[in-house]
């Protein structure tokens, strides 16, 4: 699996990520949702750089353009609730993808939070045979929310492609995917941190992306 950092370069993207990190900048929804929404539309035109093109001719009123046009068949698969932000900035710029729509929550089975299980109880999707496949979520602690999806979401046929987006991840998410993914699969980041603590919380993280999209569970 290829794994595309884009905070290795400068660029925008850490103006919005210092934002979501800021713990007085949280406070607001609005604007929060909104940054998550900003890094989804430049993951998607990052990604787009991967889908395969053919050239197509389009009348313009003083005559003929050739146009190098996306022939992918794309669906953008959103992990409820969290990625409802991400997916919303994705599908402002593939407008023409297909759309699917896992529940996908973390569930923890000792009275410290320390262990976690991943439960899946909901899938909305079209077909996949012979798709490109976008799984969204913006946060990957363990990867495990991103793994049974990907899993669950194999009902629905065999994708050509699988691609895969966050805000943050951790180096054991992407271990974790790596061993999950097809070996072509890329994933893109827009910050990777170095771990998570006791409680499976992305370290320094910003939190709980889905609470602070939307309110407390």
């Amino acid at each position: 699996m290829k794994v595309i950092n884009l905070s290795e370069h400068d660029s925008i993207i850490g103006k919005y990520l210092q934002e979501l990190r800021d713990i007085d900048y949280q406070k607001n929804r609005l604007l929060f949702r909104n940054n998550v929404e900003r890094i989804g539309r430049i993951e998607a035109y990052e990604m787009s750089k991967a889908l395969s093109y053919t050239s197509q001719a389009v009348t313009t009123p003083l005559g003929i353009a050739n146009i190098n046009l996306p022939t992918d068949d794309v669906v953008l698969a959103a992990i409820l609730r969290a990625g409802i932000a991400l997916h919303r900035g994705f599908i402002e710029m593939l407008d023409h993808a297909g759309n699917a729509f896992v529940s996908a929550y973390r569930e923890y089975t000792d009275e410290k939070h320390e262990e976690v299980r991943i439960c899946v109880e909901y899938l909305a999707s079209p077909s996949l045979e012979g798709k490109t496949l976008v799984l969204i979520d913006p946060m990957l602690a363990t990867g495990g929310s991103v793994q049974m999806t990907y899993k669950a979401l194999l009902k629905k046929g065999t994708p050509s492609k699988v691609f895969a987006a966050c805000v943050l991840a951790t180096p054991e998410a992407i271990d974790l995917l790596e061993h999950t993914l097809p070996e072509d699969s890329i994933l893109w980041c827009a910050a990777i941190d170095p771990g998570m603590n006791a409680n499976k919380y992305i370290v320094p993280g910003f939190g709980d992306a889905g609470d602070l999209c939307f309110g407390e569970k």
